[in-house]
């Protein structure tokens, strides 16, 4: 229609019109249609109808403003909310137990995380300063699958779980004396472990030993597969001791992790101190300070010298076999029912009875192989001899003090015998 409006005006225009103002005069009425076909399609979006040519312009450059006004409105909305992120990431199978747990938010701060495992364990954490970064105090356990709950202030409660991975090799530390048991004056708390410690300070860390009355307990590596607690002196009768474990996840060696998270209880009974003087073939026996008993003795001859020094009562045996072959002696002897043994070295020296020595040789004469002997009756059921009597009043702990041996003093590795070492040696077998 606008062609034909065109051509019409140009039947009305006089001849004298040059061809340059007809074309100038086209020009102008082809930029009123599109306009016009702007509006025209302006006003097919809109809701109110038909809109003038002009002003319909103007509106659709309005709505294309305000829309992209909008998005971007909506875009800086966007680019404002909290963003929060967990490490190890949700759905984590095989994450690490080497580092903490980490939630940290991106445009916010935190109210509140918690990390619970399926254990029943939780790991407590704290926040930085700008409360956007939680921090777990401790790394996770190996084997667990957690849960991590996080909080946005004013917003909304997030929920990730991821499970850490298990060890490839681990190790426990085998200890001494029983939880729940009581023991003499002389025990140490002992370990062993079952793979050789590479990092002793961290293993060492990782395990306390506490005591009440209180006293300074420091330990002493003897061995990379051994270590020993124990106080200056004697522990105190009455002493209640605790053993506290944290190796769980500790590498002690490359690529070796500790299994155990557990604490433990040991009680010191009353004192008792048996003194053997290999010289006048004597033991006397002293309960809390008082002498109780004195018994006659044999100890080591003179090509089978007995250990001198301080050892403690490591087990107890009503009856029990010796063979000379277990401690390198040939065939020299093998006893089936030795009565009353106590066995004060790793290396085979005991305190035990004896029915097959004349009554003579106690008191008289020193004519073992090592052990120190008593007077006792076969069968191990006279409650009327020493081998007896001193038995029924051991325990576990109690310290024998051999003198007069001939012999030098004892290994202090070989047995529970650590007390054989000054207490400033001892303090500089500690790892930490």
């Amino acid at each position: 229609m606008g062609v034909s409006h065109i051509s019409s005006r140009s039947e009305e225009q006089p001849e004298r019109w040059s061809r340059r103002g007809v074309l100038a005069a086209l020009g102008v009425s082809s930029a009123a249609v599109l306009t016009g076909c702007a509006g025209a399609a302006g006003a097919a979006e809109g809701t109110s109808g038909t809109t003038a040519p002009g002003a319909a312009a103007a509106s659709g450059a309005g709505s294309a403003s305000a829309a992209a006004s909008a998005s971007a409105s909506a875009k800086a909305t966007a680019a404002r909310q909290p963003v929060l992120t967990v490490t190890p990431a949700d759905g984590t199978r095989k994450a690490a137990f080497t580092r903490p747990v980490e939630v940290t938010v991106a445009h916010g701060t935190l109210a509140s995380v918690r990390v619970t495992g399926n254990d029943g364990s939780t790991l407590a954490g704290f926040l930085d300063d700008a409360g956007t970064t939680w921090t777990s105090a401790a790394h996770p356990y190996s084997g667990t699958k957690y849960t991590v709950t996080a909080q946005v202030s004013g917003g909304a409660t997030h929920t990730s779980t991821f499970t850490t991975k298990a060890p490839g090799a681990t190790f426990v530390g085998n200890f001494t004396p029983e939880a729940g048991s009581t023991s003499g004056v002389g025990m140490p708390v002992s370990l062993n472990f079952t793979h050789a410690v590479a990092d002793r300070a961290a293993v060492q860390k990782a395990i306390t030993v506490t005591a009440e009355p209180a006293v300074e307990v420091v330990g002493h590596w003897f061995s990379d597969t051994r270590l020993d607690f124990r106080p200056e002196t004697y522990w105190a009768a009455g002493t209640e001791i605790t053993l506290t474990l944290r190796l769980k996840d500790v590498e002690g060696a490359d690529g070796v992790y500790g299994v155990q998270s557990k604490t433990v209880t040991f009680r010191i009974g009353r004192e008792q101190i048996s003194t053997v003087d290999l010289s006048s073939k004597e033991m006397t026996v002293r309960r809390d300070g008082a002498r109780t008993a004195t018994y006659p003795v044999t100890g080591g001859d003179s090509a089978h010298t007995t250990w001198s020094g301080i050892m403690v009562i490591s087990e107890r045996f009503e009856q029990t076999r010796m063979q000379s072959s277990t401690v390198g002696l040939g065939d020299e002897y093998d006893i089936a029912d030795v009565p009353h043994a106590q066995r004060l070295t790793t290396s085979g020296t005991f305190i035990h009875g004896n029915y097959w020595a004349a009554d003579s040789v106690f008191g008289g004469r020193n004519s073992s192989h090592g052990c120190v002997g008593l007077h006792d009756t076969k069968g191990a059921g006279d409650s009327s001899v020493a081998g007896y009597q001193f038995y029924e009043s051991s325990m576990l702990g109690d310290v024998v003090i051999v003198k007069n041996s001939g012999d030098r003093t004892v290994n202090p590795a070989n047995g529970l015998n650590g007390w054989n070492l000054s207490w400033a040696r001892w303090k500089a077998g500690s790892a930490i």
